[in-house]
């Protein structure tokens, strides 16, 4: 268990610090950039994915905050979740935690790759696509694990 969360530790704060610092850039920096198929351009996301939840604006960095310290203890009443799941944790607390440093710090999330070749996409972060890998991750598993048991009760059958 202590490698799993050291392991975990370590990816949480090169991810942080890595899209904390490209987000100071784009806040602080000017680092906009225009291309022709996607643009580095500087937006801020007062909601959740695609703007979701906005009117909570003030209030949403409090609810995420809750969310985290809840998900937190449960990881410690149920550390065989943890053990399981470390890699894409690190990945979700990471992206998470560092979205919500940006309500706190920049009064939204700071966002700025976005994607308008042949159709306009959500503007979004380093920390919002950790956030879906760590998702995947987990579907990823939970499904090789759903058909290993179901091999398995062909196999005992």
């Amino acid at each position: 268990m202590k490698k799993e969360f050291k392991i975990a530790i370590t990816i949480f704060v090169v991810v942080f610090i890595i899209d904390q610092v490209v987000k100071f850039g784009f806040a602080n920096l000017a680092w906009d950039v225009n291309g022709p198929y996607m643009s580095l351009k500087l937006a801020y996301n007062y909601g959740v994915a695609f703007s979701m939840f906005s009117f909570l604006e003030h209030n949403l960095k409090y609810i995420q905050l809750i969310i985290v310290l809840i998900a937190t203890l449960y990881l410690f009443k149920n550390q065989n979740v943890f053990k399981e799941y470390y890699l894409p944790i690190a990945l979700l607390y990471a992206g998470g935690v560092s979205n919500i440093l940006d309500r706190f710090t920049y009064g939204g999330v700071v966002d700025y790759f976005y994607w308008h070749y042949l159709f306009d996409f959500a503007i979004f972060n380093i920390a919002d696509v950790m956030i879906d890998l760590a998702v995947v991750i987990i579907i990823y598993k939970q499904i090789k694990q759903s058909r290993e048991e179901k091999k398995q009760k062909e196999i005992n059958s």
